[in-house]
């Protein structure tokens, strides 16, 4: 795994920080106990049960690392240190729409954190690379594999 430097939000490392709590705690506990049953079904060359155990135990350990690096590589962004001026992470942009004629508010947040559903996109994603470091009343054209997307930014929040 790379050591990429990962750029969170306070809510981002605590999300982070309790799935790796849950997967060392609880999670570890389960698939423990499911090897323990497959065990007791006997022959282990020919256990279905016992090998999609020692596959979920597998997966659960990979997730564990994964997180463990993340979270040594993590730079959380100080709420007091973002400048409202121009867009970065950490901050919620108000942009127009000027296809749909609609207002949309995203906030930008690293890469492990997107969620587009909730309107969280990454500063590595099309439209949080063309957001990133504009200011209010920029209009920003987007490439999108659907063609340009023209936004005017109105607000910029934390």
């Amino acid at each position: 795994m790379d050591n990429k430097q990962i750029m969170l939000t306070d809510e981002g490392l605590l999300k982070l920080e309790q799935e790796l709590e849950t997967l060392k705690t609880q999670k570890r506990q389960e698939v423990a106990e499911k090897i323990k049953v497959a065990r007791g079904f006997g022959d282990l060359s020919e256990n279905s049960e016992y090998d999609a155990a020692k596959e979920e135990q597998a997966q659960v350990e990979a997730r564990i690392v994964q997180l463990e690096n993340m979270l040594k590589n993590a730079k959380v962004i100080d709420n007091d240190e973002i400048d409202l001026t121009t867009v970065s992470i950490g901050t919620r942009v108000t942009v127009f729409d000027e296809e749909f004629e609609e207002e949309i508010e995203y906030s930008i947040v690293g890469s492990t954190e997107a969620d587009p559903d909730a309107f969280k996109i990454s500063d590595e994603s099309p439209v949080g690379r063309a957001l990133i470091g504009k200011k209010i009343d920029d209009i920003v054209d987007v490439e999108t594999p659907g063609g340009v997307i023209k936004f005017k930014i109105l607000s910029i929040n934390k």
